[in-house]
């Protein structure tokens, strides 16, 4: 069983182009920054979107095809959806609404409420079976609204940030009871977050969505390890130059150099630094590191124990230094700085 979508929609002024595709068994967790249309894919595929052009699939049946003609309305497509506003119905109690899936795929009524207590007692609301939906918290109301999506077992599973309202300790828990699931269910899964954490323990790949399109796709390791947009190499917590290389020498657009310790070879390339590999000093290093680039601090954030330091210059770099750096080198906004980094510490890839 495979989910595939070739095509696109647009929702307000962002317009949707994607080429996507879930496999049997697997789960796929959907990255981005704000606004790229996240949860506007899953509206695509779940059918609440139609779409301009393009396909949606679900093994070798079409579910959205504008072309052919072809439209299957949301409720007939076997998709089980969570959306970051639940909506939860106020009409009935928790396990009215955990049931109210079961009870449309023609589970008998005892059946029905009997499935629903089991699927709130993995989500631990067993004892809140019988509250009122506005009786709940938000991560209550989180965790019922999952146990609900999860509970008819339907084929597709869309899931837009499913852990997002709960506390540190509660999204522990249902983090795992929920790859638990994922493991054993059998069709596609397009799993939407902001939190990496939830990407690695939840997903076989990921795909990053930007502006409506996919700009990423692969491993969260591949994902961190060779970021190739701005916001991808944020995520990652590290440096993204954009270069030209010739030989072991990339060349920067405004005239900067940087050097590595192996050649990409020659064309277009991303370099990649962490910023703990940057060294920041009042006035030029002496000894061996082969980059070395005076600048201007524009910005220091803490974070923890440590700082980020944010540098101006022919090659801008943010520097992740300890507490006592920041004091003992006086690093404000308008310090003049020296960076350095040695060639080992500066990944070059392919753009």
């Amino acid at each position: 069983m495979s989910l595939s979508l070739i095509g696109g929609a647009r929702a307000g002024t962002l317009l949707l182009d994607v080429d996507l595709r879930v496999e049997t068994g697997e789960t796929v967790a959907v990255l981005g920054p704000n606004g790229a249309g996240k949860t506007t894919l899953l509206r695509m595929l779940c059918g609440l979107l139609p779409l301009e052009s393009g396909s949606v699939v679900l093994d070798d049946r079409v579910l959205d095809d504008p072309a052919r003609g072809v439209f299957v309305p949301p409720e007939s497509r076997s998709v089980g959806v969570l959306f970051q506003d639940l909506l939860l119905f106020s009409t009935l109690d928790v396990v009215g609404n955990v049931a109210f899936g079961l009870r449309g795929a023609r589970v008998r009524r005892s059946e029905a409420r009997s499935q629903a207590i089991g699927w709130l007692a993995l989500m631990g609301m067993a004892h809140r079976s019988d509250a009122a939906v506005e009786d709940l918290s938000g991560g209550e109301a989180q965790r019922v609204a999952l146990a609900r999506a999860l509970a008819p077992r339907p084929r597709v599973l869309l899931l837009d940030e499913p852990l997002a309202a709960l506390d540190a300790e509660v999204r522990t828990v249902v983090r795992r009871e929920l790859r638990e699931h994922l493991r054993a269910h059998e069709g596609p899964c397009l799993l939407v977050t902001h939190d990496p954490l939830d990407a690695a323990v939840l997903a076989d790949r990921v795909v990053v969505l930007e502006a409506g399109v996919v700009t990423a796709r692969g491993s969260l390791a591949d994902l961190v390890a060779r970021p190739r947009t701005a916001w991808a190499a944020e995520l990652a917590g590290t440096n993204l130059i954009p270069a030209m290389a010739v030989g072991s020498i990339l060349a920067l657009a405004d005239g900067g150099t940087v050097a590595v310790a192996e050649a990409p070879g020659d064309g277009p390339v991303f370099v990649a630094i962490r910023p703990a590999a940057v060294s920041v000093h009042l006035r030029r290093p002496e000894g061996s590191p082969r980059n070395v680039w005076e600048g201007t601090v524009r910005a220091v954030e803490g974070f923890g124990e440590r700082f980020r330091i944010q540098v101006a210059g022919p090659v801008p770099l943010v520097a992740e230094v300890t507490a006592s750096a920041v004091i003992e080198l006086g690093l404000q906004p308008g310090s003049s700085v020296w960076l350095s980094v040695k060639a080992t510490d500066a990944a070059a890839y392919p753009a």
